[in-house]
C-alpha cells in the first residue's frame, strides 16, 4: 500500500510540474489519467517528445519504480552521470523534462533512506538540492533535507605587540651584557704566568681603509636587506584576494551578444543605482533566460574593456570541473545584500580602484581559487562570505574564475 501511495504521490508531483514547465495548466491532467498509467505512459500524455535522450531517462525511472532492490545500482549510475554536470541534459543549468520525471521518482526513495546512505551519492544528493529548489512540484513531494556545512571562518594569530617586541629586544640586551661582564672577570682571574699575545698594531692607513671598507659593506648589505622585504611585500600584496572588489550583483537582464554565439551580456544590478554591463562567456552552459534574475559574484574593478566590441565592466565569477564540461556562476546564500562586498576572514585590506593588466593579478590569484567538497567558493581554503553565510556552487572541487 505504501508503495502504490508513494507511486501515486510520484507521478501526481511529475504532471504537475511537467505542466508548469511546459506552461500547461494541471488541471487538464486528470486524477483519472494519473492514477490509471504508468510513468512513461503518464510523461507521453504530457510531453510530446521522442528524443532519444530524453526516453532513455523516463526508462531509467519505470525501473526505478519497478525494481524493488536494484535501485542502489541505479542510483549508483545516475551519480556517476551527473558527477561532471549540473543538470541531466544539456551543458548548462537548465532542467529539462528528464530531471524532473527522474527527480519525482527517485524522492521517495531518497526520503526514506538513511544519512549514511545518502552520502554514498554526492552527486545525485547536489543535483536533487539544486532540482527542488527550482522546479515547482507543488505540494505533494516533501524537500529533500540536504545537510549544508556551517563555516567558522579560521582565525588568524595576531601579529606581536610592539610592547612584547620591545621588552623582548630589552632582555637580550640586557643578557648580552651579563655575558660580556663574565668574560671580562674571567679574563682578570687568569694566573700571572699566562700572558696574552702581543697585539698587532694597525697603521693609521690601514685603519682608514678598514674602516672604509666597513662602512661600505655595511651600506651594501642594508641596501640588500631593504630590497628583500621589498620583493617579499610586492609579491604577497599580488596574490593578496583583498586587492579585489568582489560584491553580490542581481543580474536584471541577460542577452545573447550581437557577434560572438559564446557570449552572453548581462546588466548588473549592484545597489544605489549602480548598474553595470557585463560580458561573460557563458553562452554554451546557460541561456539569457537561466540568468534573468539571478544573484551572482562579480569582481567589479577589473578594467573596463570591449569584448568583441561590447563594453563589459566586470567578471562573474563561476565554478567549473577540470575538464570544463560544466560551468555555472556561483551563488551567493538567501539574503546577502547586492552590492555587498564578498569578505575573507584574514584579508581586510581595501581593494584598488582599478586593476592594473600589466601585472596580471588575477593569473596570480586565480589559480587559489576553487570549491571544496561542499561546494564552498574558497580562496586558499577560506570561505568567500556575506552576511548572510558563504557563496556556493553546485560543482564541488571545482576550479572558479
Amino acid at each position: 500500500m505504501a508503495a502504490a501511495a508513494d507511486l501515486t504521490g510520484t507521478k501526481r508531483a511529475m504532471a504537475y510540474a511537467l505542466c508548469k514547465h511546459l506552461n500547461v495548466d494541471p488541471s487538464t491532467v486528470s486524477n483519472t489519467s494519473i492514477e490509471g498509467s504508468d510513468i512513461a505512459s503518464l510523461f507521453s500524455h504530457i510531453v510530446n517528445s521522442s528524443e532519444d535522450e530524453v526516453m532513455k531517462w523516463v526508462k531509467f525511472s519505470m525501473d526505478f519504480a519497478g525494481s524493488d532492490g536494484k535501485q542502489h545500482a541505479l542510483l549508483d549510475n545516475l551519480n556517476k552521470d551527473l558527477s561532471q554536470k549540473s543538470v541531466l541534459l544539456g551543458d548548462g543549468l537548465k532542467p529539462s523534462a528528464a530531471d524532473i520525471v527522474v527527480f519525482a521518482t527517485v524522492q521517495a526513495f531518497m526520503s526514506r533512506v538513511s544519512d549514511s546512505e545518502l552520502q554514498k551519492f554526492p552527486h545525485v544528493l547536489r543535483w536533487m538540492d539544486y532540482i527542488q529548489n527550482i522546479v515547482d512540484f507543488g505540494t505533494t513531494l516533501q524537500k529533500i533535507n540536504v545537510a549544508k556545512s556551517v563555516f567558522d571562518p579560521p582565525s588568524h594569530p595576531k601579529k606581536a605587540d610592539k610592547v612584547d617586541t620591545e621588552s623582548s629586544s630589552k632582555k637580550a640586551v640586557s643578557g648580552q651584557k651579563i655575558a660580556d661582564k663574565s668574560n671580562g672577570s674571567a679574563d682578570s682571574k687568569k694566573p700571572a704566568g699566562e700572558t696574552k699575545a702581543p697585539e698587532k698594531k694597525e697603521t693609521p692607513a690601514a685603519k682608514d681603509n678598514k674602516t672604509s671598507g666597513d662602512k661600505k659593506k655595511d651600506k651594501s648589505a642594508g641596501k640588500t636587506a631593504e630590497k628583500a622585504p621589498e620583493k617579499a611585500a610586492d609579491k604577497d600584496s599580488e596574490c593578496n584576494i583583498s586587492i579585489l572588489n568582489i560584491q553580490v550583483g542581481l543580474i536584471r537582464k541577460a542577452w545573447k551578444h550581437p557577434s560572438a554565439d559564446s557570449l552572453l551580456v548581462e546588466e548588473i544590478d549592484l545597489g544605489d543605482g549602480n548598474v553595470r554591463q557585463v560580458v561573460s562567456g557563458l553562452a554554451k552552459y546557460c541561456s539569457p533566460e537561466d540568468l534573468t534574475n539571478r544573484h551572482v559574484v562579480l569582481i567589479t574593478n577589473v578594467k573596463p574593456g570591449k569584448l568583441r566590441d561590447v563594453m563589459s565592466a566586470g567578471l562573474v565569477l563561476c565554478a567549473s570541473t577540470e575538464d570544463h564540461t560544466a560551468v555555472e556562476p556561483l551563488i551567493p546564500p538567501e539574503g546577502a545584500k547586492i552590492g555587498e562586498r564578498i569578505s575573507f576572514a584574514g584579508f581586510d585590506g581595501k581593494p584598488e580602484d582599478v586593476l592594473n593588466p600589466k601585472k596580471k593579478q588575477l593569473d596570480k590569484i586565480t589559480p587559489h581559487l576553487r570549491t571544496d567538497e561542499n561546494g564552498i567558493a574558497t580562496f586558499k581554503g577560506i570561505p568567500f562570505t556575506t552576511s548572510a553565510g558563504p557563496c556556493r556552487s553546485s560543482i564541488r572541487n571545482g576550479n572558479v574564475k
